[in-house]
Formats: structure tokens, sequence, C-alpha cells
């Protein structure tokens, strides 16, 4: 039986193919690009998305699910296109990353036709020559045992009715941008091209939750919130990561502040969400290793904190390493909001009412802030990097976007002053270490989105050398996308940080190596620098330039070269292992 005969002509000549529905719902949650590696069995996708969408090709799929995750940071969702197993299976890293930062992110794998899905082995296939049975859903397992959602999509299943498929994948992609969490969908190929039951997507992507939140009692938590500003002189918003897709409460939490003059510090894990330079902003706190000049407003002065989306659970790096000197942590005159509906609704509705009900404004005077100091003779080096940066971003009317790599950069970064950027993240990286190798793959998409927006803004990559050999790869996308960025390259042949002795596992690279004959095979621009004065002018400079540029700093792998971060992370792991002076200087910082 036919679908015109079962249902009609009208019906039939109606009904859409599943790649229509697909591409019609990559455009309907605002995804104008998709990164993906080729592929035999992703070929009827790519070949029904690619007249809509644009497809990025990645240099392998492992770095085009980082690239998907970086559209997620900075877009609220993001696509990454593989083929059946052999190309899903290496997305399996970015998964986990995207697992652990709460992304939302839609791994599409083309697979087997469901004709082909019988008794043969197909050459993608796992499977070992001996084995009696063929095993088609290894990556559905895979994916599936890091906590992520799977579905292969399914074909007709009784004649004269279409196939539900489309649905199902509105239906995964929806769901991926409501719990913040990816989805792996695997697509028979033979499905692509037939037709699929015709849905109707929400008017927008707001309207997906509006008939999910069904909390009540906001009403008296804005009241008790309005008693305790009573009671209050020096309030604080301690804003957590838990913000990072959901501009409107962004918004609405800005606007809060600015209307009562009520200062805010982030966590860590929020750094960037927040333009650092604003008179109300206190910096990124994190403890004993917080670096900003608000934190002795915060620990000697704040008798009041409203605590907003931050984690619900207890994160050792977010708190101060599980140090104790987290004094938000444990403050008791506090208001935990932490937001547990889907797109933090509920807080939405208490901000919102708090801008309406609360009457009580107060008069903060921000501390002072020493005039950054350089010494331009001295060495550059992780230990005066983020100072060196801090200095020129202050001077420069370009806003810089910082991608650091797990490692000695990231730890470096955190002392880092961000301006507002037209992304709304101004520090973009992998906090939890869910997957390494990212900075390069999230620089690319940042790049290509800071050309869409065309404003005065450079993507800033800090990257040690173990890093950049990792994925120098992907260096070929800036140049075959005709972006811009500026790369700090931090040499000192090791992988220094969690380095335990000097086997050979530990080097990473080698003193013959010259980068700028690969830069050079890039058509990029680079230079070597010594002194903090020779990489102002060297930075300065890489504003100005077109493409790849990159700063070589020989660092050297020194406990007086580190950074402050590093060098008090250090510290604390000794004394927790009972050396007894690094116990005494570590009391002695933490005590006083």
């Amino acid at each position: 039986m036919s679908y015109e005969m079962n249902l009609g002509k009208a019906y039939n000549d109606s009904l859409p193919t599943l790649g229509n529905v697909i591409t019609e719902v990559i455009q309907f949650f605002g995804a104008e690009r998709v990164y993906g590696v080729g592929g035999d069995f992703a070929a009827n996708l790519i070949a029904a998305i690619a007249p809509k969408v644009t497809i990025c090709p990645s240099s392998n799929e492992m770095h085009a699910g980082f690239s998907a995750c970086a559209k997620a940071e900075i877009d609220g969702i993001g696509f990454c296109l593989s083929t059946y197993m052999v190309g899903s299976l290496p997305c399996t890293s970015a998964a986990a990353l995207a697992v652990t930062e709460g992304l939302p992110v839609v791994f599409i794998s083309g697979a087997p036709a469901e004709s082909e899905v019988a008794n043969l082995a197909i050459h993608h296939t796992l499977h070992p020559n001996t084995a009696w049975k063929t095993e088609y859903d290894n990556a559905l397992n895979t994916f599936a045992a890091l906590g992520v959602k799977v579905e292969r999509l399914q074909g007709q299943r009784a004649a004269g009715h279409p196939n539900v498929a489309g649905e199902r994948f509105y239906q995964l992609v929806a769901h991926a941008y409501k719990t913040k969490q990816p989805v792996f969908i695997e697509v028979p190929r033979d499905q692509v091209f037939q037709k699929t039951q015709p849905i109707q997507l929400p008017l927008s992507t707001s309207h997906i939750c509006e008939c999910e939140h069904v909390l009540t009692g906001a009403e008296l938590v804005v009241s008790a919130i309005i008693e305790k500003l009573k009671h209050a002189q020096f309030p604080l918003l301690y804003l957590g990561d838990r913000l990072k897709h959901n501009q409107v409460l962004q918004q609405l939490l800005m606007a809060f502040a600015e209307q009562f003059s009520i200062p805010y510090a982030t966590s860590w894990f929020a750094k960037g969400l927040f333009d650092e330079y604003h008179k109300l902003c206190l910096g990124s706190y994190n403890g004993v290793f917080t670096q900003t000049s608000g934190r002795h407003y915060i620990e000697q002065k704040v008798d009041y904190i409203i605590d907003v989306a931050s984690s619900i659970l207890p994160q050792d790096s977010n708190i101060a390493f599980a140090t104790g000197t987290h004094k938000i942590e444990t403050f008791e005159n506090k208001t935990l909001l932490k937001g547990g509906t889907l797109l933090e609704k509920d807080l939405v509705e208490i901000f919102q009412l708090l801008l309406q009900r609360n009457k009580k404004a107060f008069s903060f005077n921000p501390p002072s802030v020493e005039p950054q100091k350089i010494q331009l003779h001295h060495e550059l080096d992780f230990n005066n990097l983020a100072s060196t940066l801090n200095y020129i971003q202050a001077e420069s009317k370009t806003k810089f976007v910082y991608l650091p790599e797990v490692g000695n950069s990231y730890f470096a970064s955190y002392s880092l002053k961000v301006k507002a950027s037209s992304l709304g993240r101004s520090w973009l990286t992998n906090p939890w270490y869910g997957a390494m190798g990212t900075a390069l793959p999230y620089a690319r998409v940042v790049a290509q989105r800071l050309q869409d927006n065309a404003h005065d803004e450079r993507a800033v990559v800090i990257i040690g050398d173990g890093g950049f050999h990792f994925q120098l790869n992907d260096l070929i996308h800036f140049l075959k996308d005709n972006t811009d960025v500026t790369i700090i390259y931090m040499r000192n042949n090791v992988f220094h940080l969690g380095k335990s002795g000097d086997d050979a596992i530990y080097h990473c690279n080698d003193e013959r190596f010259d980068v700028h004959q690969v830069i050079k095979g890039y058509q990029g621009s680079s230079t070597t620098i010594e002194t903090v004065e020779q990489f102002i002018a060297a930075f300065t400079t890489t504003l100005k330039q077109t493409g790849i540029s990159l700063i070589e700093v020989l660092a050297k792998p020194i406990e007086s070269k580190q950074c402050h971060e590093i060098r008090l992370l250090n510290l604390y792991i000794k004394a927790k292992n009972g050396q007894a002076e690094a116990l005494k200087e570590w009391q002695s910082l933490t005590l006083a």
C-alpha cells in the first residue's frame, strides 16, 4: 500500500524527506555551520544538508567534535557530522567533554542502510574475524556508556504509513538543547531521501520549554531575599557556570546589579561571561588563589551573598581545590539559587520579580586598584604573562577573546582581566579537562564568529608546545577560512604540568623544531621574543596582521617562572603530602 492510497494524495505530496527535516531542524536551532569529516555512510547526509547549511571540514573527527563543542559554548548548540563507526568513535573524546561541561552538542553519524543490517560484516564495523555474529551497535553503546542519549533513526515500519524519523530527530535535538547535554544520532543512509511525517516546529526556541516549568514558590523566595537585603550593607552577587548558555538570565542579573548597585563576582568556571572592566565587577573569585583586587572586599566586607547558578555538586578546583579558603563556600548569610529547572526558568522568574519588588539600592565603592606595573626589561614567562596581557588589554581598543589550553597556560589565564566581547564570552577553555587539545578547534570557531560579527576583536590562543603539537593540524582551517588568530606559544619542550620525573614521555618537543617554518607554511607570521617589552611590541603588531600570527616565548620549566596559581597549587599539594617546609609556608598564607 502506498502513502497516497492510504492517506491521500494531498498528504503524500506534503511529505518532506528526512534530509529536509534534519536540515530544517538544524536551521531552527540557529546553527549556520556544522563541523565534520566526510565518509561513505555520511555522503547522503552531506548531500541533503550542504545546500542550506555550511559543513566545515575538520582535520579529524575528534577536532570536528571539539569545534562543535566550541559552537555550543558560544551559540548554545553545536552539530558534528561523521561517518559510521570509524568516524563517530573518534568523537567520543569530544562527547566526554560535552558531558562534563554541560554542552548541547548533537553528534550525527551516517549509518548502514536498514537493508544492510543483516548477518554480514560491513567494512566500518568492529568485527573480529573469529566472531560468530556481527555487531552493528558498538558506536551507540559506546556513546551510551558516556551517559549520552543515543538513538538510530528508523524507517517505515508499516506499509502505507510514513516513518516518524524526522520527529524523532527534532525531539533528540530539543533534548540536547533543554538539558545542555550531548546526544548521538545514527541516520541510516537509505533513509535520508525517504519521506517522513511532516512536523510543525515551535515559533522559536524560547517556546520549547513553555509548558515544562512547574516549580512554584518564587514569590516566597523573593520575599526572603528582599528581607535579607533590607538588613545588608554590602551584598554580593556570586555568579556560577550554569549561566553559560542563558543570555536571558545573564541580562537579568546585570540589570539587577546595576539597578541596585550590587557588585558581582564569578566563579572560576564562569570567568569570561561578564565584563571584568565593569565598575561593579570584583573579578573571578576562588579563595586563596584569587588575584583580583576584589578578594579583600569579598572576604572582609561582604555581609550577604546571593549565590546564583553555581554547580549543585562541589567541584574542587572551582572552590579553591578543597583548600578550605573559599570564603563564599562557607559564608553563612547566603541565599543559594542553584537553578534546577530547564533553561533555569526558576531563576529567571526570581530575578524578574526582584527587579519589580526590591526597593533598596546600595552605594558601592569599588576597591582601589593600583595601576598595572610591568618591568619591560624582565624576561617574559608564565609568571608575568597575565599581567603583561592585562597591560596591553587596558591600553588597546581591540577586545581579546582568550583561549588557553589545559596546562600551565590554563592556570596562568585566571589572572587575566577580560572585556566583554560580542560573543558573550571572553575566556573560553575546558576547565574540567573533559578532553585535552581543544584550544585550536575552539579558536577556529571563535575566529569564524568574530569574522561574522565584524567587530574589533581578536582570538588569542595561549598554548604550550605539548598542546600545540597535539592539534597544530587545525591551523589549516584558519588559512582556509581566512580568519585571524594570535597564538602565544609558550615553549619549554616538556609537559610541565603534572611532570613527575624526567622520563622521555614528558618531553613533548625537540630543540631542533622550527615553529617558524611551520607557520610560514600556513602563510602566517611569527617571531620569537625574550623580554616583556619585546612581547608587547610583537603582540601589538599581531593585532594589525591577518591570518595566523604566532609569538614564540622561550619559557623555562622552573618554579620561579611559574604563575601564582600553579605555585600555590604545588605548595598545597606538597603540604598535603606532609612536607614540613611546605606545610609551614601554606599555614602562614592561609591562617593569617
